[in-house]
């Protein structure tokens, strides 16, 4: 019987995000420009976050990219300057806060106010809690969730000052579901839309409206960190078609992008009896 009243009260959730979404088809929402921005995007050496910088590179933004891995970022600076853009490559290790802080210094001195701040740097390391081992516990959280934290605190004072710029948290939807021999990984993406969350209610509370903030939350990508990811939430994705719906999100200012669109629903399912 639970079971059932549970259901009919999703179900006016189902038809409303069948409508919004049939909507969108029609009446798509403006874009914003974004030409002549400072964009910051963590963790672009590699996957999304690569991807994520060409795409702002043909926005024709300007470009600061961070990566523990000097060699991947400087493959992604270079192909970003081919696309037109000028583009920053610093090494930075998002596990450590001093290291975040003394390069934003750098940063915002010798290039200025960053105004798109995509904090997309991650690390996920698959086994049960116990085989997890301390020191990959807590570095889980510090680049998963404690940076956004420093890189916010680096840069958002800018923004707030001139009442304009954007956060991006790429979050998971296992920042809203669970999956077994994840627990560290899931848990420090709760606490990334946790952050998102609070942010976006803090920056409307302080009356900053023209900041904005999204989250991203897509079902597993296939980047190679996670072999055979396997969820209840539907298939693994390409790293191409979740950067197109990113950078939509971002032009059109969602607050929340599920891909696929059907995990806000799925994720309903998904709660405690």
């Amino acid at each position: 019987m639970k079971f059932l009243l549970d259901q009919l009260l999703l179900l006016p959730l189902l038809i409303f995000f069948t409508l919004e979404s049939f909507l969108k088809l029609f009446i798509p929402k403006k874009r914003k420009s974004v030409a002549g921005e400072i964009v910051l995007i963590t963790g672009a050496g590699h996957g999304l976050g690569r991807l994520t910088a060409y795409e702002f590179a043909k926005l024709k933004c300007k470009l600061v990219l961070w990566d523990i891995n000097k060699h991947g970022i400087e493959e992604t600076a270079a192909e970003c300057r081919r696309l037109g853009a000028r583009a920053h490559a610093f090494v930075v290790d998002c596990s450590n806060r001093e290291d975040i802080y003394s390069t934003a210094k750098k940063v915002k001195a010798e290039i200025g106010d960053v105004s798109i701040l995509v904090n997309n740097a991650g690390v996920v390391y698959t086994s049960d809690l116990f085989a997890t081992q301390d020191p990959q516990i807590e570095k889980t959280f510090e680049v998963n969730t404690l940076a956004h934290f420093w890189t916010a605190k680096a840069f958002l004072p800018a923004m707030m000052n001139n009442n304009h710029g954007h956060i991006v948290t790429v979050a998971s939807a296992a920042g809203h579901t669970v999956v077994p021999f994840l627990l560290a990984y899931c848990s420090s993406k709760f606490a990334a839309v946790g952050f998102h969350r609070g942010l976006t209610e803090e920056l409307a509370a302080l009356k900053r409206t023209g900041v904005k903030t999204t989250c991203l939350c897509p079902n597993f990508i296939n980047t190679g960190f996670i072999k055979n990811p396997s969820t209840s939430l539907g298939p693994t994705l390409e790293p191409e078609e979740v950067v197109v719906k990113l950078i939509n999100g971002i032009l059109t200012e969602q607050k929340m992008i599920f891909v696929p669109s059907s995990i806000r629903f799925l994720t309903l399912l998904e709660r405690d009896p």
